[in-house]
């Protein structure tokens, strides 16, 4: 449990209100002290995320957000950070009617907030929660029902009352193809050979894989593949040993591309863990579509390069030195390139000709998707960094996907 990356659990966020329980729900649901609990509104004041597994549901993240209705400036830029946990949001659970000691609650902010997570097609449960301190918590089920067209779960978060009533309920609302996706897919099946090429270079600190190395290593071994790996230099006399029995599926990293391609057997199919995860994570054929826009870039164009790792730069870094480097080779030195990391990724994207996207290993599908549907909505193609490189050596139509 503890070793499933935050990107591959099922992201459920808590909305609602100051004091509406979001924090006490959670330990409830966790059956731990998961999240800051207080009776003074506003305790939580950034979103805070905490990895659990919960029985029947398996490996999960849980996000809790600050109070929608906070004030200030302050709150004002807390209410920001809770609207952008919508977009790496899988299932959401929407407390109602906030405080317990309100009469007459106003629902017209949990009906505006339940009106953006059905517009982003995310899954919501209604929760009312302190059912066990509320006058008639029976009246604002009917009221509730009456506003925001569902009946919500009655719980006590404090009482533990109702916890397998909303278990049961997130297991329903799991999206169908969650944890469906397949890093490899159709490309290689048991009994195949699949040679990872891996440079270990400044990228990969001692001692360690990268996390999609490791992942896709962990898949080809669920499926019963034959794997064998090697450095880039170790290539040729690889192939040599492997002369009988060709390797079916080569995987590289990207920025080794055109070597391995150039060597590698006819029979093999060539990909990268990039491109793998570009399907994984994102929209592998809107990336491939996308990457045909580079041909029309010019000196005047501006790049967006997306990293989903935050780290210090380093000197031979894929996204800051080499992609930018292969790109100005290609169009020209004065080609205008910007580089955000982590979640600093623009809302406006009017004033980009291209975004490269890294393979995301760090996010979860969830939050690329709506990285990618924002593009398209403002009509910006963009691609991801094995994509683009495959294409800039001239062999994105050659490699597997």
């Amino acid at each position: 449990m503890i070793e499933t990356p935050h990107a591959n659990r099922l992201h459920i966020a808590l909305f609602g209100k100051r004091n509406s329980g979001k924090s006490s729900l959670i330990n409830a649901l966790t059956g731990q002290d998961t999240a800051l609990v207080s009776d003074t509104p506003g305790t939580t004041t950034d979103p805070v995320s905490k990895a659990m597994e919960i029985h029947g549901i398996g490996p999960c993240l849980f996000i809790d957000t600050p109070g929608f209705d906070d004030e200030g400036a302050l709150g004002k830029e807390r209410v920001e950070r809770t609207l952008r946990t919508v977009e790496r949001t899988d299932i959401a659970l929407l407390l109602c009617g906030g405080d317990a000691s309100a009469e007459e609650p106003n629902l017209t902010e949990e009906l505006h907030w339940l009106e953006q997570l059905k517009a982003k097609q995310i899954p919501t449960l209604l929760i009312l929660n302190k059912c066990d301190v509320r006058r008639d918590p029976q009246h604002l089920v009917r009221r509730i029902k009456e506003m925001l067209g569902e009946e919500p779960l009655l719980v006590s978060a404090k009482e533990g009352a109702g916890m397998e009533q909303v278990r049961q309920a997130i297991l329903q609302k799991l999206p169908e193809d969650f944890g469906a996706q397949s890093i490899i897919g159709m490309l290689a099946s048991a009994g195949d050979l699949v040679l990872l090429v891996m440079p270990q270079d400044i990228q990969a600190p001692k001692g360690r894989l990268i996390l999609p190395q490791v992942q896709t290593l962990r898949e080809l071994l669920d499926k019963k593949c034959l794997v064998m790996s090697c450095t880039t230099d170790c290539l040729p006399a690889t192939l040599q040993a492997l002369a009988a029995r060709p390797p079916k599926l080569i995987i590289t990293d990207s920025q080794v591309f055109r070597t391995v391609y150039e060597q590698k057997p006819v029979e093999s199919l060539l990909t990268s863990f990039s491109v793998l995860f570009a399907g994984y994570k994102g929209d592998i054929r809107y990336y491939a579509e996308s990457a045909a826009a580079i041909e029309s870039l010019t000196e005047a164009s501006h790049v967006l390069i997306a990293e989903a790792c935050t780290h210090a730069p380093l000197s031979e870094d894929i996204g800051r030195v080499k992609l930018p480097r292969l790109l100005r080779k290609r169009v020209g030195e004065r080609l205008s390139i910007d580089i955000v990391a982590g979640t600093d990724f623009p809302q406006d994207l009017s004033g980009y000709d291209l975004i490269i996207h890294c393979g995301a290993c760090m996010f979860n599908r969830k939050y690329v998707l709506s990285r990618i549907e924002r593009a398209k909505t403002q009509r910006v193609p963009m691609t991801n960094y094995g994509v683009a490189i495959a294409y800039l050596n001239g062999i994105l139509n050659k490699i597997a996907w």
